[in-house]
Parts: structure tokens; C-alpha cells; sequence
């Protein structure tokens, strides 16, 4: 049995920038504000795995649908995220 490693796509700002719809500077300011995660690829470039841009798109609802600023963004996702963890919990004992 052989086994393929796959290695998750990674964008590099300009790219992943455009793919969310976003300014490559408005995406920076989302990594400075622990938004959305920046990792090291090979050799050390920064870049975004793909499975970021569900999280910018969620940046964006709330941002755009509800007009909170980007701080109010971030406690937000992580009281959706406890939420998630709590009924995942709940889920586990039924």
C-alpha cells in the first residue's frame, strides 16, 4: 500500500488577494488582526492556504451585512467558533 502526500495549496498574497476580492493591503491588515492566518512555505515565502478564503468570505458577510468593524470581526468569529465547539460537545453526550 502506497500512501500520496498532498500538500495543501498555498496563494501568495497578490493571488489570494484577488481571489477574496480584497486590496493585497486590506488582507495585511486581516493578518495583523489575527483574522486570517499567514504561514511559511517553502524557503520561507509567505503565502495563505486555499481554505482561508471561506474565512475571509465570512470576514466580509459580517463586515459588509452587519457594518462591524474588523475588531468587532474577530470577537465575533470567536464566539461563532465557541459556539461550534459547544454544540459539538452537546452532539458528543446525546
Amino acid at each position: 500500500m502506497s500512501f500520496a502526500l498532498v500538500r495543501a495549496a498555498r496563494l501568495p498574497l497578490e493571488d489570494f488577494a484577488s481571489a477574496a476580492g480584497l486590496h493585497p493591503e486590506l488582507v495585511a491588515r486581516l493578518v495583523t488582526l489575527g483574522l486570517v492566518e499567514v504561514t511559511a512555505g517553502p524557503g520561507g515565502t509567505p503565502g495563505f492556504a486555499v481554505r482561508e478564503l471561506a474565512t475571509v468570505a465570512r470576514i466580509r458577510r459580517l463586515h459588509d451585512d452587519l457594518t462591524l468593524n474588523y475588531a468587532a470581526v474577530g470577537v465575533v468569529l470567536d464566539l461563532l467558533d465557541r459556539i461550534d465547539e459547544l454544540e459539538d460537545r452537546l452532539a458528543r453526550r446525546a
